[in-house]
């Protein structure tokens, strides 16, 4: 896939949020990272994201990187 295409890739951080009571805020200040960058995976804008920023997304939130990015089928 070209990188100029839309991915398929969503992101569920707005759920994970609401489910722990917590805000975008204060998961970037625990995560290390801007809100801005995480507004943007979470608004599903992101191009790439590291490693090190889902992992620490997966151990603040306690949970997998499937809780928080899932990949929507290809439609024929």
């Amino acid at each position: 896939m070209p990188v100029d295409e839309p991915h398929r890739v969503t992101c569920h951080l707005d759920r994970l949020l609401a489910e722990r009571g917590m805000t975008l805020a204060a998961l970037a200040d625990a995560v290390g990272v801007t809100v801005v960058n995480l507004s943007v995976l979470k608004n599903n804008r992101a191009k790439a994201v590291r490693f090190s920023t889902i992992t620490a997304i997966c151990d603040v939130l306690e949970c997998q990187v499937g809780d928080v990015l899932s990949v929507e089928r290809e439609v024929r």
